[in-house]
């Protein structure tokens, strides 16, 4: 008696990805998809890929996993001030997959889309002998002339960070196979929350008008936020001043580094935020941060952009503070 055959490519994107298309995919039963930006508006694009044991954890729950490749990109698309408007998939699928897992993914592509305002609208879905990969490009729009870059940090502005630094490189190490010490240490409740900022991003969205109507510069939190700052700084052409005791730690962040000191340099250049890191005049601070507060964000005031080009001072309880890595290292 033949076995089971698995479902060919069109059966499975009629199964499980077509139900979250939205209709520039063009029911993803054509070759290529069709947006339509409106007069008066240009399109942001931004593309991430992730593969197992490098951006994941291989047996980390699809749903997860559908949910942070997604979410990282909607990250960068909020950093340039834009509205998402729809994203393409690259799935490469290794030896092993099954349909449950595929609709675990399915599920959590599909929650991050809907409540990013950022449907399927094409892709393409092939085998490998590799690890799994997932590559999404997604699409946002923005007023003509107005996308928010790296490079328009000015001297005395403001440098700001939304929400809390640190959670995603700490809950890594409580998500992981191979918990440290200080891991135990922690109540249940902290680590979950740790766990769950490593494991589902929060991408800015509902942040990325204000920060489109009062920012100077922009960019998410992916690498670090030490190793990030000196990318806008470098891009900019200036350089910092960074009070480290007023960098946003939430209180689980704040657990982990009583119980092992050591780990605040670890939130400060772990990675794995993406929250936003932006510059703002001291004239339109205010307003960017009653924005912040609208959308139900924290919004951090940690600096101030000096004249120094490449020059970014850290201080810790008043003492001048280095770090020998800055951030995470894709190579």
């Amino acid at each position: 008696m033949a076995g089971p055959q698995t479902p060919g490519e069109f059966e499975l994107i009629a199964r499980y990805f077509a139900p979250i298309a939205g209709r520039d995919g063009l029911g993803l039963v054509d070759d290529a998809a069709l947006l339509r930006p409106a007069r008066g508006y240009e399109l942001v694009v931004t593309a991430d890929a992730l593969v197992a044991g490098v951006h994941f954890f291989p047996d980390d729950p699809p749903a997860s996993i559908g949910r942070k490749a997604l979410g990282v990109n909607l990250s960068d698309l909020a950093a340039k001030g834009a509205k998402p408007d729809g994203f393409v998939l690259t799935l490469a699928l290794p030896k092993g997959w099954t349909e449950d897992w595929l609709a675990g993914l399915a599920e959590g592509l599909g929650a991050m889309a809907g409540e990013g305002g950022c449907p399927l609208i094409g892709g393409d879905t092939v085998s490998t002998p590799g690890p799994l990969m997932l590559s999404i490009t997604a699409f946002g729009s923005v007023p003509a002339g107005r996308m928010l870059l790296r490079s328009g940090a000015k001297p005395g502005d403001v440098i700001a960070v939304t929400g809390t630094i640190g959670d995603g490189a700490l809950g890594l190490k409580a998500h992981g196979p191979d918990r440290p010490a200080w891991v135990g240490k922690l109540a249940e409740a902290d680590r979950a929350f740790l766990a769950d900022r490593y494991l589902h991003p929060q991408p800015r969205t509902a942040f990325a008008s204000a920060l489109q109507s009062h920012a100077s510069a922009a960019m998410d939190i992916s690498d670090g936020l030490v190793g990030d700052l000196a990318k806008l700084l470098a891009a900019s052409k200036a350089g910092a001043e960074i009070d480290l005791d007023a960098v946003p730690l939430s209180p689980a962040a704040r657990s982990a580094v009583m119980a092992d000191p050591a780990l605040a340099e670890l939130a400060w250049t772990g990675g794995d935020d993406y929250e936003i890191l932006c510059t703002v005049t001291e004239r339109e601070y205010p307003s960017l941060s009653a924005a912040a507060e609208a959308a139900g964000l924290g919004l951090a005031r940690i600096g101030r952009v000096t004249a120094e080009v490449g020059t970014v001072r850290y201080t810790e309880a008043g003492r001048s503070r280095t770090f020998a890595r800055g951030s995470f290292a894709h190579f």
